[in-house]
This record gives C-alpha cells, structure tokens and sequence, in this order.
C-alpha cells in the first residue's frame, strides 16, 4: 500500500537558526537593562539554591552512581558535594538536582523551567574554562532567551503532545549559553543549535517520577555537548529548528515565528521569570495560596468538612493525582496542596516529605478536596470555599498567586528560601556566604569561590 508522504508544514519559514545563532554569538555583554541584569541574578540564586537544596536527594545518588561507573574526570563541581565530574555529567547531575524538588523558576507563559538546563550547562563549563561572572550572566540571559522564544512559539501545543518543554526547549538554550561561553562564531553557534535540535528531552508521562528531573539534566548536558561539538567543525543542518522536518515544525504543529524574532535583542525573556514559593507544580500554587489564606483567616483542618475549588481543566489533567503514595507523586497533587496550604500554611519540601504525604491526618484531609473544573476560572487563579462543620463558609479567590510574574517574591524571600533549603547541606554560615557570592556574580573574576561555597568548602 502506498504510504502518503505528504505533511502539512511551513516551507517558508524565517532562517531561525541562522537569526538566532546571530542573536547569540554578536549580543554584546550586557546588552541590556539594569532590570534584566538583576533577574537574571535571582534566576542564578534561585536555581543554585535548589540545586544545593537536593544535592543528598536519592536521584542525585543514583545518578551520580551511574556517572562514576564512567570514570570521569575531575573538571566541573557537582553542587552540594565536595567532588568534581567532567562537564557533561556536572551539568546532568546539577540539572537533576536542581528540579528534583520541583521548587525552581517558571516561565509563566509557556511553564517552562528555564534555569535548570542552562545553568546546569553553563555553570559546568564556565567552571572549567575559568569564565568570569559577567560573561556566565551573559550566557544565562541569552540562553534562557533562545529556549523561552522557541517555547512561546510552540505552546501550548507542543506541550500537549505530551512533551515535557523544559527539557525539548532547554537543550536548545544549553547550547546556545555553552556556545556564547565558547565564543563560537554565528556559523558555528548555528550549528550548536543545530545538533541541539535533533536531541530535544522528555515526555509528560514521566511527571511524579525521578526521570522528571532529568529532562532538564539530560537537556543541560546534550546541549553542553552540542556545543563542543560545534567548537570542533561537527555540522548540523542551518536550517535545522524552521526546517519543514526540522525539530520545530515535527514536534509542534503551531509555530508562531514571530514570538521568536519580534524585539529580538530588546526584549528579554527572563524579565518574565517567577518563582516557587511551594515545592510543586507550577498550577497548584493559586490553591495553596489560598488554603494558606484561609488557615491564616482562623480556618483548621479538624473544622473543616469539605473544601470546595473551581480550577481550570489543566489544573486536574497536570495535578489531578488523589491519593499520591509519596512525595513525588504529592508534587502532582492538588489535594495534597491544599491539605498543606490548611495544615501547615505553607508547601515548601518538607510538606512533600513521604512521611508527611501518607500521615493518615493529611490523606484524610486530601479526601475532602472537591476540585470542579470551570475555564472560565484562569489557569493561573483560583475560586476556593472552605465549608466548615457548622454549616459557615469561607471564600477565597486568588487572581494571582504569591510567586507569579504579578506577585512576585521579593529578594528577601528567595534567600529565605535559599536557606530553607541549602542549611541542611551546607552550614548556614557557608549558606549566607554563597547567597552573597550569587548576588555579586556578576563582578567575580572567575567561579572558583562561588563553586567551593556551593560544594561545602570553606
């Protein structure tokens, strides 16, 4: 039987390799606002945070028992341990633990995680090449743009196929930060890209298990690859992102080329980064917000006879999970957010403990969690009612949760958070010292001091 070859595709796509690779390699350092230079810190201090946070978690040790098994060697830090690895596994291993707690930045427009690929990436080889800060800052804010530009023009669509942007989006800004560290020129960046695009990493499927993180370590890494490769004359085809079978337009069938050039160089992606104040996905943050806003209002799980959300549909097809059996599956669970939100007031790792998860208190608060979905309820808000045993209710809507774009964490409570989870690797006092280090990266001359606080060297 004949096979219909015939595909609905683009073929008069913009040069998108070519325009970003040009983007990349000739930015100038710094190219942009004061504004954007300090997100771009906070992305830095958030991302390095979680990922000293989860430096002892058991995927970072099974993964980095794989990666010894390679014999690697010693060029690049693993985060939150007194040892080095080559590059590639330094940037697998940092890019694992720094989602492993689901607690990292979001990009909220295409709920992509942009730091964990790139500075896991970028981060490994500055270290070894001896780059200064200015130009791993420069890096992170370029890279994060190529892989922020390329998910909003494929989302949501690609995203509901099933792939995972974090990771399919994140190879693509790894090897463009890891080819601006390697000064690679725009015919060499393109190819970077290039070789980038045939390895995008990870499917939905795999949420609430240990190969989540490891989209972005696996992206951070093939992307850190693809750029070495490029630096050595390997090719790729120029066309290889807007090509009709290149990875754009196979992966997505939406592709708004124009979310990719327009005020390109003027408008930068990370100004529109956020940041988790609860250590799960992304949707469930409205709904904690507001079962902490009703436990802050006087409300108690033993008062409580059933709590009533309206919630977008993707609120349930991402959080649905009813009775999670572990900390993993928790992070996928809207009940359980808001059984945290009312018993603790808050939702940061240690709410997603599995001790905490399978407490017969929280399983039988999680059970009185109606969610009914509503579109016309964003999928960034919430409509919550707590209806209590004697016959009271109380009702909170939250528009915009504590962490996103419109209500953002302040400085202060990123480093809160920062020692909320780094304390317990590192000391305090080393703590406090790399959050001071990650504020001034920008001005150091190199990472070694940075890279010794965040491994626990004095």
């Amino acid at each position: 039987m004949a096979r219909n070859t015939q595909v609905s595709a683009d073929h008069n796509a913009p040069a998108i390799t070519k325009i970003l690779a040009q983007f990349v390699a000739t930015h100038p350092s710094r190219g942009w606002s004061d504004a954007v230079d300090h997100e771009a810190h906070r992305t830095f201090l958030n991302w390095l945070g979680c990922a000293v946070g989860a430096a002892q978690h058991e995927s970072v040790e099974a993964a980095l028992a794989a990666v010894t098994m390679l014999q690697p060697a010693a060029q690049a830090t693993v985060l939150g341990r007194s040892l080095k690895v080559d590059m590639a596994s330094a940037a697998l291993l940092n890019g694992i633990s720094s989602h492993t707690f689901d607690f990292d930045d979001t990009h909220l427009k295409t709920i992509i995680h942009p730091a964990g690929p790139v500075a896991s990436a970028a981060l490994a080889l500055a270290e070894h090449m001896g780059c200064s800060g200015r130009e791993l800052i420069d890096a992170l804010v370029l890279g994060i743009d190529v892989s922020c530009r390329v998910g909003n023009a494929m989302y949501p669509e690609h995203y509901d196929r099933g792939w995972h942007i974090t990771g399919s989006t994140g190879t693509l800004g790894a090897a463009a930060a890891c080819a601006r560290l390697l000064k690679l020129d725009v015919q060499q960046t393109a190819m970077a890209l290039g070789i980038a695009a045939s390895q995008p990493v990870g499917m939905r499927e795999q949420f609430g298990t240990m190969t989540k993180p490891f989209h972005p370590g696996g992206a951070a890494r093939a992307g850190l690859m693809s750029a070495l490769l490029a630096s050595k004359g390997f090719t790729a085809s120029p066309k290889a992102l807007e090509a009709p079978r290149g990875m754009m337009q196979t992966v997505s069938t939406k592709n708004d080329w124009s979310e990719i050039t327009h005020e390109l160089g003027q408008r930068f992606e990370i100004s529109y980064n956020s940041y988790k104040p609860f250590a799960c996905g992304i949707v469930i943050h409205p709904s904690i917000d507001a079962c902490a806003q009703l436990r802050a209002q006087g409300v108690r799980p033993e008062q409580v006879e059933r709590v009533e959300l309206r919630v977008h549909s993707l609120v349930l097809e991402l959080t649905g999970k009813k009775e999670p059996q572990d900390g993993l599956q928790a992070k996928f669970s809207v009940y359980h957010g808001c059984a945290a939100g009312l018993t603790f007031g808050r939702a940061a790792e240690e709410e997603f403990a599995d001790e905490v998860v399978t407490r017969a208190d929280m399983v039988a608060l999680r059970r009185k969690v109606v969610a009914t979905v509503d579109n016309s309820i964003d999928e960034a808000s919430v409509d919550v009612v707590a209806v209590l045993h004697d016959g009271s209710r109380k009702h909170v809507f939250v528009e915009h949760a504590i962490g996103s774009v419109q209500n953002p964490m302040t400085d202060a409570m990123l480093e809160a958070k920062f020692h909320g989870m780094a304390d317990q690797v590192i000391s305090a006092t080393q703590t406090s010292a790399l959050i001071a280090s990650a504020w001034k990266l920008a001005d150091a001359p190199n990472l070694r001091a940075l890279c010794a606080l965040s491994a626990g060297i004095t």
